[in-house]
């Protein structure tokens, strides 16, 4: 049955201190206040760089909602496995990628995480055992249950997270997966990144269910609202929930509640949504929170937080540089990693 979190942000209660009781070690919030920064600052590079027309394509930001991947990092083991949707930046960055291959990838170079060929709704880096960025909305959650079931047939004790929005939630294929899921007790923790909004279209104007955690009641599912706001809240979830995966006793639906400070997508005008909204949510920011907690707790002092955001601002600079500088794809690369199986019976010669 779903279990609401009562500390997680609704439209009356999000307000909340900045900074609070470090629940978690030093290192581990200068971590995550190193890799959302990081992430904050490629997405706003990304976005300038978008409307100079560096780049083309589709281009989706994940400014406001680092805390998600910052908390399921932390809260992960190496060998699991993680998918996504096409807001798909800030994954690998908190797994590790090297931002430089990913700034190329979204120029359109050869040195670029999918050689060129993805852009920005089709990052992947096997390294780090991401399998994507996904273009078609909720296609990834069947996806990512079959990397599950290759965990359990295998007999790891690795766990598969699934990211979707809000949005892809009324995709058809999340019943069949979820059921399926269930009914074979696969390590797959399901992660709503509810920012509110499917693309314009807020959640109230979907569903009467506005507690997305219930989606799993059906179905036995353990289910939980998360604070998206807060590292803290997400690693926690996440831990429990990778537990039950490990442990054999299947899914988790963590209905983790977040909110994009940005558009949909660059073309997004944001005429849905008030300033007075946002700028409500941004006081929350979880990067000004871990920032808060580092210097309250004196574990930093101003000059090694200084150290930090010059290392961002260099990393930022230096993917660029690096993107521009790479060569673009040459014309026979489009027959390359293109799946062909000789003397397929559906090939008929004429």
């Amino acid at each position: 049955m779903a279990v609401k979190d009562k500390k997680e942000p609704t439209k009356s209660t999000r307000k909340s201190k900045v900074a609070g009781k470090a629940k978690f070690s030093k290192e581990t919030y200068i971590k995550w206040f190193k890799d959302m920064l990081l992430i904050r600052k490629f997405e706003e590079k990304a976005g300038q760089l978008y409307i100079q027309q560096k780049f083309g394509g589709f281009c989706h930001l994940y400014i406001g909602q680092e805390a998600i991947v910052a908390g399921t990092a932390s809260a992960c083991q190496k060998g699991d496995k993680h998918m996504t949707a096409y807001r798909d930046h800030g994954h690998p960055i908190a797994l590790g990628t090297d931002p430089r291959v990913l700034m190329a990838e979204l120029y359109g170079r050869t040195t670029g995480c999918s050689k060129g060929k993805g852009g920005s709704m089709h990052f992947f880096d096997k390294e780090v055992n991401f399998a994507g960025g996904h273009g078609i909305v909720g296609a990834q959650i069947a996806m990512g249950a079959g990397l599950a079931f290759a965990e359990k047939y295998n007999e790891t004790d690795n766990v598969a997270f699934v990211s979707m929005g809000d949005g892809a939630v009324r995709q058809g294929a999340l019943h069949e997966t979820f059921n399926m899921a269930m009914n074979w007790k696969l390590p797959v923790v399901f992660i709503i990144e509810n920012n509110n909004y499917a693309m314009g279209t807020s959640v109230e104007r979907t569903t009467n269910v506005t507690d997305l955690s219930q989606i799993g009641a059906s179905y036995e599912m353990p289910s939980k609202s998360v604070n998206g706001m807060s590292p803290e809240a997400v690693h926690e979830a996440i831990e429990e929930a990778a537990s039950r995966g490990r442990r054999g006793d299947g899914p988790t639906l963590l209905d983790i509640r977040t909110y994009r400070y940005k558009g949909h997508s660059m073309s997004d005008p944001q005429k849905y949504r008030t300033k007075d909204e946002v700028a409500e949510w941004m006081e929350q920011d979880p990067i000004e929170h871990c920032k808060s907690v580092v210097l309250e707790n004196k574990w930093l002092d101003d000059k090694g937080i200084k150290e930090i955001e010059d290392w961002v601002k260099k990393e930022v600079k230096e993917s660029v540089e690096f993107a521009e500088n790479s060569p673009y794809p040459e014309a026979k690369e489009l027959y390359e990693d293109v799946y062909v199986e000789e003397n397929y019976p559906f090939i008929v010669e004429y």
